[in-house]
């Protein structure tokens, strides 16, 4: 018993540690290896939420795609994840088209609603 655990912690020892990339619709490939992700099962319209606190940056994963959000806070994270209904929440706050440019990932100096 001791020997199998002894080479089983030997064998993931040896293994490489990969972070997880997603591809967003128009940042190309994000490396999510300091997101903090939550897979979402109580919405119909989000499956995953991922959130950088560091970089303010949200990804989500909307209908099996990825979108990814800057200079969200921390607030706004918490509120969408204990929203009644997320999928609205989202699309009121994200989705519309004058939220879009809030959150909108290009220059760092965006501005955004908290």
């Amino acid at each position: 018993m001791v020997r199998a655990l002894a080479i089983l912690l030997a064998q993931l020892a040896t293994v490489p540690i990969v972070s997880e990339t997603v591809e967003t619709g128009e940042r190309g490939l994000v490396d999510l290896g300091t997101f903090e992700c939550r897979d979402i099962n109580r919405s119909t319209v989000l499956q995953r939420v991922c959130y950088d606190r560091a970089q303010q940056d949200l990804v989500v994963a909307v209908n099996g795609a990825y979108d990814r959000y800057c200079g969200v806070t921390s607030d706004t994270v918490e509120r969408l994840l204990g929203a009644p209904s997320m999928g609205q929440f989202f699309n009121q706050n994200f989705k519309s088209k004058v939220a879009g440019r809030w959150y909108a990932c290009g220059a760092r100096e965006r501005t955004h609603r908290s």
